[in-house]
């Protein structure tokens, strides 16, 4: 028999809420946390909003949590990284472990972009001499690096792995870690995503392929609307995710609190264009039939789909029908949402943060809501506009989690409710 994988501890920093808690009561009570973004190198740019995080009513600062020396050497997304990896340790229960135990617990975190912010100040740095570049420069902008200091920090030699595979990032470092726990190469496994992705740059960037949506910026709660046929572009969030996955035995010999079961991993590549999805949505529709596959049960199990909905206007549309396309006539007993019209869309951190929003749902058979969506996209799905609403399926609730990223990269958990 295959190692069976469960998720016993979650840790979010997110645009909603620093905490899990505080996250998921916010995203069912439907608040939404884009605002507008604050300072001169904004102005002139065409979108000017942001799901960037706070914490007690000003902007979070990381110099809260970090000393001066650890600062130097890490990002601001490492540092996300390491924020949320606290909570969800603790969550788990994970302490004291000895040497022999830290050998079977790994690391696989990973962020869709690297920090341009830092980037642009080093080369300013080098215009005044080579001795003014940092020595901890190359650290902090490699992508791997928030895995590595989570593995340093705790002395973890499990695997030490990183995914960058654009806005799928996230899910595919769980997807990978499902893995590499089922096939014996570890016993628990730290995973998820991060991202400090909101500069003037990288919004000037987005801005220039026509991604972003801009005709919200007096009206950011508006402006991310997933599935809605006002939809323009997504708005850009920031924030970490970080899930402790672990074998199931394991689990039970700690008498650790078991959130949910992955079942499924499943993967496909478009092979068709560098930002738009395959049209007739089948590297969509492939990745979640290979994560159903994979889970080993069939499509009348699926009861929820968290969607990748990001609220572009294409993107959206094809998510919407390869869904149709795979359940075909039970797609209107399927319940979709997107989370991304309260957070906004967290790059390489947003697989990961809508993963724990869906086990969330699946632990407590309910369902987050896809807000801003007044005038639907046409579709027989039932999108959970605005209001969040019961599982409606009876039996172990089962869903799929949708990413996909840059480049045709696509991927589908299957998360269960756990059962013995």
């Amino acid at each position: 028999m295959q190692r069976r994988v469960v998720v016993t501890g979650i840790g979010v920093l997110c645009p909603v809420g620093n905490n899990l808690k505080e996250a998921w009561q916010n995203i069912i009570r439907g608040k939404i946390g884009i605002k507008k973004l604050v300072g001169e190198e904004y102005a002139n740019l065409p979108c000017r909003i942001g799901g960037y995080l706070e914490d007690n009513g000003a902007k979070f600062n990381v110099a809260n949590y970090f000393s001066k020396s650890e600062l130097r050497s890490i990002s601001p997304a490492t540092a996300y990284a390491l924020h949320a990896s606290k909570e969800a340790l603790q969550d788990a229960g994970i302490s004291n472990l000895n040497d022999e135990e830290k050998k079977t617990v790994g690391v696989a975190v990973g962020m869709g972009m690297i920090d341009l912010v830092d980037i642009c100040e080093t080369n300013k740095s080098l215009q005044k001499g080579y001795n003014q570049v940092s020595p901890f420069f190359v650290p902090r902008i490699l992508a791997n690096m928030a895995a590595g200091q989570i593995s340093i920090k705790y002395g973890f030699r499990g695997p030490n792995h990183s995914v960058s595979t654009a806005c799928a990032t996230g899910a595919h470092a769980i997807g990978d870690s499902f893995r590499f726990i089922r096939n014996g190469d570890a016993d628990v496994m730290i995973c998820g995503g991060t991202e400090a992705c909101i500069s003037p740059l990288s919004i000037a960037a987005f801005c220039r392929l026509r991604a972003l949506s801009t005709s919200y910026n007096n009206e950011p709660k508006k402006a991310s609307r997933p599935f809605d046929k006002n939809r323009e572009g997504f708005v850009m969030g920031e924030g970490s995710a970080i899930l402790v996955l672990e074998e199931l035995q394991h689990a039970k010999d700690r008498k650790a609190h078991i959130y949910a079961e992955i079942l499924g991993y499943g993967l496909s590549g478009d092979a068709s264009h560098l930002t738009a999805p395959r049209p007739d949505g089948t590297g969509a529709t492939m990745a979640m039939q290979r994560a159903i596959t994979d889970a080993k049960i069939d499509l009348l199990s699926i009861g929820y789909i968290n969607a990748h909905a990001t609220s572009t206007p294409v993107g959206d549309s094809i998510e919407a029908k390869a869904i149709e396309n795979l359940f075909k006539d039970r797609s209107k007993k399927i319940q979709v949402s997107s989370t991304k019209g309260a957070h906004g869309h967290l790059l390489g951190a947003a697989g990961n943060l809508e993963a724990a929003f869906t086990i969330k749902a699946i632990e407590e058979g309910v369902l987050p809501p896809t807000v801003n969506l007044d005038n639907p996209e046409d579709s027989v799905l039932n999108f959970v506009a605005n209001d969040a609403q019961m599982w409606k399926q009876s039996g172990r609730r089962i869903a799929l989690k949708n990413a996909f990223g840059f480049g045709g990269t696509n991927a589908c958990l299957c998360i269960a409710e756990f059962q013995d």
